[in-house]
């Protein structure tokens, strides 16, 4: 008998060639099954069902015919994004003066005018809901002024949770292209929804609040057409329907809370600031600064630095060298990194030291600001 192996014939070949295609194609039903039925039972509006059933359907004449398809991965995707989004999913509104109030004070120190006008504001909502007018899910939208540091981002964190919606936001600076905040058509490779689709499923609602965080401070180049894209964002006239490329299906944003805020009006164009109502956001006084550290920026530092109050005492005329290490500055990042570096050293001496409490005097001071 000979030791070689039986040659393989040519039926053997293409026997087991049908059966893997034919495997492929069983496999890749089961799979455009799995799709249909993820799209029959998600929420998303009858249009965009049909348009996803036609989509499904032209996919799996081609599996049948055709084996693999690198169709599917594109429509398995842009299926998966349609599906997820919140296209009547919504939270119900905290209408509550005193609770807003409360946050209010809460996260902020002083900037009284800043804080009655989100009273305001909050309270416009609520007598457009009490007498159910049409445009009671629609406010004002506003715009926070400032320097860097003055707690616009904050301000915007703290009408949301006072509401009670959930918040998202949406970086400009930089921003070099309208299909950062549009999207990209499918027929390009590697396309994807644009940052306000990406905010809507991040938030899981369709009323969330929106903060469009820098909006002066996008790219040059590309100012002129993202400010064009922010005219339909802003328009109650249009943004019941806008538009993302990739999406291709419109989508009702006129339940949004939009906030945008800037350093500067400047390069903003006018088309976009007309729509937005202007709140001025004013800088800190020493002695502001002094009791934003006092009892904001402290006792969160201890917190992330794993310290207690009894671990750090601060006399009172230590104070007035911590707000201003480099001189005047509007803001308070400066002033919030001071005293986590100002912890950070604490913390290294009660470990090295094994001691229970560190004194902070003005004849030490120096030792625990930053050195820079």
């Amino acid at each position: 008998m000979s030791d070689s192996a039986a040659p393989i014939s040519d039926t053997t070949v293409a026997s087991t060639t049908l059966k893997s295609q034919n495997e492929i194609e069983r496999s890749l039903l089961e799979e455009i099954a799995d799709l249909r039925k993820r799209s029959e039972s998600a929420d998303m509006p009858q249009g965009l069902k049909d348009k996803v059933e036609t989509m499904l359907d032209r996919l799996e004449r081609s599996a049948r015919f055709g084996g693999y398809n690198e169709e599917y991965e594109k429509v398995a995707h842009y299926i998966d994004w349609v599906a997820s989004l919140p296209w009547t999913k919504r939270s119900d509104d905290i209408l509550d003066l005193a609770r807003t109030r409360e946050i209010l004070e809460k996260h902020h120190y002083g900037l009284q005018d800043v804080k009655e006008r989100i009273l305001e504001y909050v309270a416009i909502l609520k007598l457009k809901k009490e007498k159910q007018q049409e445009s009671a899910n629609r406010a004002p939208i506003l715009l926070l002024v400032g320097l860097v540091g003055t707690g616009k981002t904050t301000f915007a964190y703290s009408l949301a949770e006072s509401l009670g919606r959930k918040i998202v936001r949406i970086p400009f600076g930089g921003m070099g292209s309208a299909r950062d905040l549009r999207g990209q058509s499918r027929l390009h490779l590697e396309s994807e929804p644009g940052l306000v689709i990406k905010a809507m499923r991040q938030a899981g609602v369709r009323n969330p609040v929106i903060l469009l965080d820098e909006i002066d401070r996008v790219s040059e180049e590309a100012r002129n057409d993202i400010m064009g894209v922010l005219v339909e964002l802003l328009d109650p006239g249009q943004n019941y329907a806008f538009t993302d490329h990739y999406i291709d299906y419109p989508i009702d944003l006129s339940e949004v809370i939009f906030i945008a805020t800037a350093n500067n009006t400047q390069h903003i164009a006018t088309a976009v600031f007309d729509r937005l109502e202007q709140i001025t956001m004013p800088s800190y006084t020493d002695e502001e600064k002094i009791q934003i550290a006092k009892n904001y920026l402290l006792p969160q530092a201890l917190t992330e630095s794993g310290l207690t109050a009894d671990n750090l005492h601060v006399d009172d005329g230590v104070w007035a060298s911590v707000v201003r290490p480099l001189g005047f500055d509007s803001g308070i990042r400066t002033l919030q990194r001071t005293i986590k570096n100002m912890c950070g050293k604490v913390a290294k001496e009660i470990v090295e030291k094994g001691i229970s409490q560190v004194n902070v005097t003005a004849e030490n001071v120096k030792m625990y600001l930053p050195q820079y």
